[in-house]
């Protein structure tokens, strides 16, 4: 276990950050012709990226970015 301690500019670059991020993650998770281990390898990502994202952000904003578990 780490811990930062960041002032509030560090705290908005780093929900910037963490929000496009997963704006490509999704974007590239909707792709029909990726296949299927590239598929798992950014969805694996894509939960640890939205775990650290969670920790800064509103419930609102994490709702925006939460995918069901099951992906078909």
């Amino acid at each position: 276990m780490l811990g930062f301690l960041f002032n509030e500019r560090e705290c908005r670059e780093l929900d910037y950050v963490l929000r496009k991020e997963l704006d490509e993650m999704l974007f590239d998770l909707k792709d029909e012709e990726m296949n299927a281990e590239l598929k798992s390898a950014i969805e694996s990502r894509y939960n640890v990226v939205f775990r650290m994202y969670a920790r800064l952000a509103s419930p609102k904003e994490i709702s925006r970015y939460a995918r069901n578990r099951i992906y078909q």
